[in-house]
Formats: C-alpha cells, structure tokens, sequence
C-alpha cells in the first residue's frame, strides 16, 4: 500500500491497529507521521489521546503501556513512535504486535533501513500490521518525480528547470519538495516554474551548472567548459566535485547505451532521456563529435578522476584543477 493510499484510508476513518514504516527514503515516511500526528485526531482530542515516543529516549515497557491505555472522550488513540531504530529493544514490542488494541493506531517509523524479515518481530508484524517501505527513487527515475510532483501541486515546470533541480539537489525527496515550496511562495500567483525562478530563488545558476557542463563538453566548447568550473570554483556548492563528476557519469553512461539501440533517431530518444529535447540533442551532438570511442574514454577520465578526487592517486590538487585537467583530456582529441 502506498503512503497516499494509507492517508487516503485514514480521511475515511479506516484504520489498522499497527503501521510499521520502514526504508531508506524519509520523505513518505514523514508524510504518514505528520498526517498521524496533526490530522487523525482534532486538537481536543489529540490533547489526552496523542502520545509520541522518540527511539533513542523510548523504553519499549512504555511504548507497550501506552499502546494498552483505552482513549478518552473518544474511540481512539495513536501513540506515534518516531526513529525506532534508534530503540533499544524493539524486538520486546513483539508481544504488543501480536495482540494489539483495537482502539490504539500504532504508527512506528523505523527509517534508514529495514527489519531482518527472519526475526520474530517481523514475523509477527506481518500478520497483524500494515508494512509500508519506503523506497528511494531510483535516480534514472527521477526527474519523472520531479515534474509529477510539481503538476500534482498545480504549477507547470520545463524539461530545463527539471534537469536544474535533479542535478543540484540530488535524490532528496524532501529536500525537493522543501526547495520547490520556496519557489511556489515567491511565483506570486504565476504558474510555471522556470529556470529563472530557480536561479533566482534557490541559487542555482541557469548558466553555469552541470547541465551546462555536460552541453560544453558535447560541443567540444572548451572554453565554456573551463569558463564553468571557474564559476564553480568561486562557488563551491554550485559544482563540488562530489557532485558533477556523478552527474557527468550518468549523463555520458546514458548516451553510451544509445550504441545499443537501433533506432537512434530524435523521436526514438526521447523516452530514453525523460522527453528532454535538451537532453536529446546534446545526447546526438556527443555522439556525433566523440562516437563510441570516445564516449568510452570520457567514462573512463571520469572515473580516474573520481578516484583522484577522493585522494586515490592525487593529493593536494584542488577541485577545480582536477575538473579541468579532465575536461582538456575529454575534449583534446
């Protein structure tokens, strides 16, 4: 069941007795919790039947007793308990799990990772509770995300200001969506965002980001190359290296397995880079300049110069002169 589906069954008053929420991705995970905590009860009630433990400071005896109290001035109660993974004991919540309340909603998020499915926790958890993982999105899928987002909210956004927003906030989903209320706050009434919105009022430049990079590099543009990394230079957490180098090996691995597909057409494409005509042509012009050759070099500088940049085989040159000793490789031939 997916977090818009459990909500979506609490706005109907459906409730099971136990959520246990679990996965690396915080996003949907808080999604639940803060609808759990704000919304399941009103204010009046929420006041003696809303009871919200923390995993480091929890005891699981009193997370159980909690669990066991009957609600007051009203059929139920939730008792929330966030960061259990932190919780020392938690397998001891299996007697709970295996004869819970009916009239206790017990919601527990248990981020970062997910139980070993051969304890008895688990085991009992899978009987008797809802099991929601929540996983990342897969980073090939999401400026998909991104722009399903934004529409969901009532704005419009180009294929650009996506590639903006993918490529400097990385696979943070509440980072995302923090970065992109900001943005609806300043449009003042308009409705679509733009790459001007962005640079504007996030700070990322229009003109000097990766995805300005990965077009220099396609066109052989020297030059704007460098001028770039100098702009990053100057900017640290516009381009750290820890950033772009990824960026520009996702990028390149993804126009590499253009070589594989028959149809190598504009039309064809398309798909392939998430219906981004920028993408598209900057994926023909990088074929058409370096072929499967070069391309296959331009994989291999970048991951040399990963390892260098994390000191495997380098010490004490900076960022930028690495980034730049690279580009003058990738283009010189």
């Amino acid at each position: 069941m997916s977090a818009e589906k459990i909500i979506g069954e609490w706005k109907k008053k459906v409730f099971k007795n136990i959520y246990w929420l679990e996965g690396e991705e915080d996003y949907y995970i808080d999604m639940i919790v803060d609808y759990a905590e704000h919304k399941i009860l009103d204010e009046a009630e929420a006041g003696f039947n809303l009871t919200v433990f923390y995993g480091r400071d929890a005891d699981w005896a009193a997370v159980v007793n909690a669990c066991k109290r009957y609600p007051m001035f009203t059929d139920k109660q939730v008792v929330l308990l966030k960061e259990a993974q932190q919780m020392k004991d938690i397998d001891k919540l299996e007697s709970y799990v295996e004869n819970p309340l009916s009239s206790t909603i017990f919601v527990v998020a248990h981020k970062a990772k997910t139980l070993d499915k051969r304890g008895k926790l688990y085991k009992a958890l899978k009987k008797s509770a809802e099991i929601f993982t929540s996983e990342k999105v897969k980073d090939y899928k999401l400026q998909e995300w991104i722009g399903e987002y934004v529409r969901s909210q009532g704005y419009k956004i180009n294929a650009k200001a996506i590639s903006l927003l993918d490529e400097h906030l990385g696979n943070d989903l509440n980072r995302i969506v923090n970065e992109i209320e900001k943005l609806a706050l300043n449009l003042k009434g308009k409705k679509e965002i733009t790459e001007d919105d962005i640079e504007k009022y996030i700070g990322i430049s229009k003109e000097y980001n990766v995805f300005e990079l990965q077009a220099a590099i396609a066109k052989k543009d020297l030059a704007k190359a460098i001028k770039i990394i100098q702009y990053f230079e100057g900017n640290p957490k516009a381009g750290p290296i820890q950033m772009v180098l990824p960026a520009l090996y996702a990028n390149f691995s993804k126009v590499y397995t253009v070589f594989g597909m028959q149809d190598k057409s504009e039309a064809a494409l398309k798909p392939h880079f998430y219906f981004n005509s920028s993408a598209v042509k900057n994926a023909l012009e990088t074929i058409n300049n370096y072929g499967y050759d070069g391309i296959e070099r331009i994989l291999l500088l970048l991951h040399h110069y990963n390892l260098k940049g994390v000191g495997i085989g380098d010490t004490g040159t900076s960022d930028a002169s690495l980034m730049k000793e690279m580009v003058v490789k990738m283009v010189a031939r």
